[in-house]
């Protein structure tokens, strides 16, 4: 790790990452690609210097409260935050300011917070978003091999459910001739009803596929999956986008699945869900884009 000098931790929409680079190792990643201009090796995570220090003193200055969003680049709970414990500073001046939050991720390590996501919740609002690519759980360490397993990360939506914090899943990327198997969609989707899940973000049974994030890709599948690279290479050659041959059928088996127990998958409505805030001490409900300040 290393640390860097930054003179902003919020972006224009409130987005937050702490770090830069992750280690949690999953194959797919598309956080590797080259046109993010990352300047140091994906597993040399760069840590922001003065984050928490930054939010307080930007928090303090906006006139209007937000949601803040986190871990649409990296994850915050990679294994170096159970060390350095950013996240869990960040969030308390989130609750001490009475901002609402929105946190993806994959790691069980968000149970350590589970006091100030309460918190949070129950003043403003709390949305996890919990990401589940694999239900075998042999698979699943393939693939995500430095994160905890699907099982466990069912288990952090029970607890959440629990304590009454709405949770999204994003089932992506479901990989072609991987875990593009209806047995595979049908566990995911199980654990999805039985947590009790607010939505399901789900873009397709596809992946996306950049240069840098290619390379390390095909790379895996070589050590994992034996000739599997010369079949993407013949059949999808330098597409970005990559489908999966059952892509009909595993759309359908979602979209009726989410229809049947009441779940949003619409994508729209789930990212204005995500951005809509709203004050439970005084009814207020605003639109972040709307009244960011």
């Amino acid at each position: 790790m290393h640390y860097k000098e930054v003179k902003a931790i919020l972006s224009p929409q409130n987005g937050m990452n702490l770090y830069r680079g992750c280690t949690h190792g999953c194959i797919y990643c598309d956080s590797r690609s080259t046109c993010y201009k990352m300047d140091h090796d994906f597993e040399d995570i760069e840590v922001k210097a003065g984050a928490v220090n930054l939010l307080e003193n930007t928090l303090k200055k906006k006139r209007r409260k937000g949601m803040i969003g986190t871990g649409s680049m990296m994850d915050p709970y990679m294994p170096l935050e159970a060390e350095l414990k950013l996240m869990r500073q960040c969030l308390t001046q989130i609750a001490r300011f009475e901002f609402g939050v929105v946190i993806q991720t994959k790691s069980k390590l968000i149970l350590r917070d589970l006091d100030l996501l309460e918190e949070i919740n129950k003043k403003t609002k709390c949305v996890v978003a919990i990401t589940l690519t694999t239900y075998d759980e042999e698979l699943c360490r393939k693939l995500e091999p430095n994160v905890c397993t699907t099982r466990e990360r069912f288990e952090v939506l029970m607890k959440l459910k629990e304590r009454g914090i709405p949770t999204i899943v994003w089932i992506s990327p479901i990989l072609p001739y991987i875990n593009d198997t209806e047995e595979n969609m049908r566990g995911l989707l199980d654990y999805c009803v039985k947590a009790g899940v607010y939505g399901i973000m789900y873009f397709g049974a596809g992946m996306t596929l950049r240069d840098g994030n290619r390379q390390y890709y095909y790379s895996q599948l070589d050590k994992l999956f034996p000739g599997l690279k010369e079949r993407y290479i013949k059949e999808f050659g330098d597409q970005y986008e990559v489908l999966s041959p059952q892509v009909d059928k595993l759309n359908k088996l979602v979209y009726n699945t989410c229809e049947e127990h009441g779940i949003v998958y619409d994508k729209d409505e789930l990212f204005r869900y995500m951005r809509e805030y709203k004050n439970n001490t005084v009814g207020e409900q605003l639109s972040l884009f709307d009244y960011m300040s």
